[in-house]
């Protein structure tokens, strides 16, 4: 056989790739902005305190909080300021991670994060948004905030997810094969949320499949392709995120999927979105669905299973057009799902707090 002569034959390969652009390989990101002495502490004990709770060796109660999504290094690390201080403040109670997400997945159009949009500009620099990325997580767990963000694209994790304790797979990417084996191979406790149609099984089988060992096709630390073996995520969870239809944070629920992974032989434990389909989308919402977790929690024993929430928070309550939000006024405010302000913030985790206190002193009288 001949080789086809590419000056007469137009190539079948690229046809519409308009151009590459070279990405420095992650060991170089890594070199340039390494994680520092108090960074590593923060993520080590970050993921232990995680997995001491998903384990139920650690009876406290795990908060994922922080806005919908990071579009602003500066009003990211101010909230993370604030809220390393309800860190230290409900240490004995709750362990606080920070929300930190740089990529959205998109049901249709819009701002895919600062990963891939930095500008805000409808730009794409990837290179330059794995790099403000890495600068911020950097930046916030040297304050000794442990992080934690949604995993979307499979790549990205070997730029950013050294500084992560916490991971997610989100509800449109619970169902994608990739996820569930690049979830296998993560350093760090994932939890799988069921689809926005509320089918918890998908999650659960997201789960079961995270759990076991696989092999993916990745990138290596020197930039080259290689096959990814993994052993495994014995910390993949649930996470209950509501749906399209409304919530699903109940006893009932809570019981039923418990019983689901039980009969997968997992040991069952799970957490609550507090924002999407459990709040449907109202910032004000959050906090009864939050507070309600808390009460089942400490009064109805097949809620032991519930080890968590998620919160969905910023220094301004509700959302701003991306188009508006380089104001002033604008500062701290979510460019995609409401989030709740800082004040309704600290205010609801003063109250869970008291109510957590209470109720256990009733149950040791």
């Amino acid at each position: 056989m001949h080789k086809q002569d590419e000056s007469t034959c137009p190539p079948l390969y690229n046809r519409r790739i308009d151009r590459a652009e070279l990405l420095i390989p992650p060991q170089e990101m890594r070199n340039k902005l390494p994680l520092s002495e108090k960074s590593y502490r923060t993520v080590q004990e970050g993921r232990a305190e995680v997995e001491a709770i998903l384990d139920g060796r650690n009876n406290r109660f795990l908060l994922i909080i922080g806005p919908c999504s990071i579009h602003d290094p500066v009003s990211a690390l101010d909230y993370a300021q604030r809220l390393m201080q309800l860190r230290k403040r409900y240490a004995d109670i709750f362990c606080i991670i920070m929300r930190v997400y740089f990529e959205k997945p998109r049901t249709g159009l819009g701002w895919r994060g600062l990963i891939v949009e930095p500008g805000l500009d409808g730009m794409i620099n990837i290179a330059s948004g794995l790099e403000i990325a890495r600068k911020t997580l950097k930046a916030i767990t040297e304050l000794g905030l442990p992080t934690a963000s949604e995993l979307l694209d499979p790549i990205v994790p070997q730029y950013t997810a050294d500084f992560l304790s916490w991971a997610s797979i989100g509800a449109r990417s619970a169902e994608s094969q990739i996820h569930r084996e690049l979830a296998s191979g993560l350093s760090m406790a994932v939890g799988f949320k069921n689809p926005t149609d509320g089918d918890i099984q998908t999650a659960v089988n997201a789960i079961v499949s995270a759990r076991e060992p696989h092999a993916f096709l990745g990138t290596m630390d020197n930039g080259c392709a290689a096959v990814m073996h993994t052993s495994g995520n014995q910390y993949a969870h649930l996470v209950l995120r509501g749906s399209m239809h409304g919530t699903n944070y109940s006893r009932t629920t809570i019981e039923t999927s418990s019983s689901m992974l039980t009969q997968q032989g997992i040991p069952p434990a799970l957490l609550v979105d507090c924002s999407h389909g459990n709040s449907q989308k109202d910032t004000q919402k959050q906090r009864q669905v939050f507070l309600d977790c808390l009460n089942l929690r400490l009064t109805e024993p097949p809620a032991a299973a519930l080890r968590g929430c998620m919160l969905e928070s910023f220094i301004q309550e509700g959302t701003v057009p991306m188009a508006n939000c380089r104001t002033a006024a604008a500062y701290g405010t979510s460019i995609t799902d409401p989030c709740m302000g800082w004040e309704m913030t600290a205010a609801v985790l003063e109250e869970a707090a008291a109510l957590w206190k209470r109720k256990l002193q009733k149950t040791h009288i």
